[in-house]
């Protein structure tokens, strides 16, 4: 059995704790692999290695960080085949998905090699007779990410891109379950040039998250997950003196007013609805109806879910592949049971289909007539299912998102140019699309919620890691005749 190791001071270090967790290939079902996780000493032991790095790191020149960075990104994009395969075997997505996700993180790599300009300070001259002001922007020391299974390429790149530019080492804890790609990307990094100890992952279990948490030389931990985990790491981090940015769960809408074009609707709440399974936090799980549009939008989904092709990354023609485990898939597929049970209507039920039994597979389901109490639309399923709201009135669906406990993506179909920019002055969500279904922003934007999606006042990557990785300094200046020195114990004035 192949055992999946920890990246430790520049190199595959194995784990010693005697504890090791199953890693599955979805599509089969079967256990490739067994990965270590981390014991406190083996936590304790990466943080050492990171903190001797960044003494160097942090001295080394923003010209020679940046070249590292440029080749960094032109390994990633010579190898985005093999690491979008990688992607494949352990989460389950099929090819172009995996593909998508290392496009998206690809650009964060990019904002990171724009680090000269963007560190630039201020500087103020003869701010009083003889004195300057000037600020800096500095890295933090060691700080950490933890990242969930469902984006093992591109959630890290959010994360360590920024904080390695800015001159910060990274300690990276990938989630257990789809492990090997953090370690290609930290080969990668070791064949740019990363000088060894900047960059570490660390494979483990809650163990090694709460070390992290705790441990005196960890300055900020950044966070990707579900909503009851980002608290708990908020909390913890912050009550250990660190700076956390801790983005937790979602439940999107996509409102659909009657002006809105009904194929183009559809054609979006199926791709943002099903992609990656579901299992994305900006996915479109609650279409809302607006008016009397509703059959007509249910029939147009409808009829685009039997030529969805469901199946194993090896299948060329898939466009889904399956969940990440058997636990998580049947935890997925209770909410159609519980639906149903509390008076919603089944529409299309994944659970029937002739998908290998042996894999994690759920066809993609359709549920009608969701209503605010039920579970199916007050939890986050991070699976394939699509529910429908029938609301009234375009006040009645802005309500209802603006009550949801989560305020993470949302959306809005419409022709009506007036309606849209309401909508986006109403709404209570950090992320809103106009006739896109999933307003990711771009890499030189920033990521993040409001409401229970985000714990912490920075949001991800951008302009918004930049200020999360670095802290500013700033130095007041003057070189004066040492002749004029004399002892002055007021307030100092500027004149």
């Amino acid at each position: 059995m192949k055992t999946i190791d920890h990246w430790i001071d520049g190199k595959l270090t194995p784990s010693t704790s005697g504890s090791f967790a199953p890693v599955f290939n979805p599509a089969t079902g079967e256990q490739q692999a067994q990965v270590g996780l981390a014991s406190v000493s083996e936590v304790d032991a990466a943080i050492e290695s990171a903190a001797r790095a960044y003494v160097t790191w942090r001295s080394m020149s923003i010209s020679k960080r940046t070249e590292i960075m440029f080749r960094f990104r032109e390994l990633v994009v010579e190898n985005r085949d093999y690491i979008a395969e990688l992607v494949s075997i352990e989460h389950g997505k099929v090819p172009s998905d995996a593909a998508g996700e290392l496009a998206r993180g690809i650009e964060n790599i990019e904002f990171a090699c724009s680090i000269p300009t963007l560190l630039k300070g201020g500087y103020s001259e003869q701010v009083s007779s003889g004195i300057d002001v000037y600020s800096l922007r500095q890295p933090l020391g060691v700080v950490a990410g933890i990242t969930p299974f469902n984006f093992p390429a591109m959630v890290p790149m959010w994360m360590f891109a920024n904080a390695i530019a800015t001159g910060n080492c990274f300690v990276l804890k990938p989630s257990e379950k789809d492990p090997s790609v953090s370690l290609y990307m930290a080969e990668l990094l070791k064949k740019a040039g990363l000088p060894d100890g900047v960059f570490t992952v660390l494979q483990g279990d809650k163990v090694a998250v709460d070390r992290l948490l705790e441990h005196p030389a960890i300055a900020a931990i950044s966070f990707v997950g579900s909503t009851p985990i980002a608290r708990y790491i908020y909390s913890t981090g912050t009550a250990n003196g660190k700076r956390v940015q801790a983005l937790g769960g979602a439940k999107n809408h996509m409102v659909v007013l009657p002006d809105a074009d009904i194929n183009m609707a559809a054609d979006a709440a199926v791709s943002a609805g099903f992609g990656s399974a579901g299992e994305r936090c900006m996915a479109i799980s609650v279409v809302v109806a607006v008016g009397g549009i509703g059959d007509k939008l249910i029939e147009a989904i409808q009829e685009r879910l039997p030529k969805l092709i469901t199946g194993p990354g090896t299948d060329p023609t898939a466009e889904m592949g399956p969940l990440i485990t058997r636990e998580h898939r049947d935890k997925v597929a209770s909410y159609l049971e519980g639906a149903a049970a509390e008076g919603a209507t089944l529409v299309v039920d994944g659970r029937v289909n002739d998908l290998p039994a042996e894999g994690f597979f759920l066809a993609p389901s359709l549920i009608d007539n969701v209503k605010p109490g039920m579970k199916v639309y007050d939890e986050e399923i991070f699976g394939p299912v699509l529910s429908i709201t029938r609301v009234d009135t375009y006040e009645d669906a802005v309500d209802l998102i603006n009550k949801h406990q989560y305020g993470n993506g949302t959306a809005i179909f419409t022709r009506d140019g007036g309606a849209a920019r309401q909508f986006q002055f109403d709404i209570q969500v950090g992320m809103v699309g106009i006739n896109v279904p999933i307003p990711v922003p771009v890499g030189y934007y920033s990521f993040g919620g409001w409401k229970a999606s985000l714990f912490g006042d920075i949001n991800m990557y951008g302009p918004a890691g930049l200020e999360f990785y670095t802290r500013t300094k700033t130095v007041t200046s003057r070189w004066p005749d040492p002749s004029t020195s004399s002892v002055d114990l007021g307030f100092p004035l500027t004149r």
